[in-house]
Order: structure tokens, then C-alpha cells, then sequence
């Protein structure tokens, strides 16, 4: 895919992302944990409620 910028732009961005503040390491995204921790999240929640209204009643 070619770049819509100006060559003077393109080179710009360039050398912007080549900097070494923004070659940052990361460890590879893991949707599987994601979603168990939204499941915890979700449960835990679920348990409160349920907790909290036989308190109240």
C-alpha cells in the first residue's frame, strides 16, 4: 500500500517511530487470559450482589 504523505512528511514519521523511545518491547497479547480475568471480574461482581441483597433483606 503506498502512503497518501508527502515524501517529506513520510520521511518524517519515519524517523519519528524509528526512535528509541518508541521501540518498545511488549509481550504478545493473550486473549485468553483477557477473557478469564473478565470471568473473574464478572463472577466476583455477581457474587457480591448476590451477597450484598440476602444482607438487605
Amino acid at each position: 500500500m503506498s502512503s497518501r504523505l508527502k515524501p517529506e512528511d513520510q520521511e518524517r514519521v519515519d524517523r519519528y517511530l524509528s526512535a528509541p523511545q518508541h521501540q518498545v518491547e511488549r509481550r504478545p497479547f493473550r486473549p485468553w487470559l483477557l477473557l478469564a480475568l473478565v470471568l473473574a471480574v464478572v463472577l466476583g461482581l455477581g457474587l457480591l450482589s448476590r451477597l450484598l441483597s440476602r444482607l438487605v433483606l
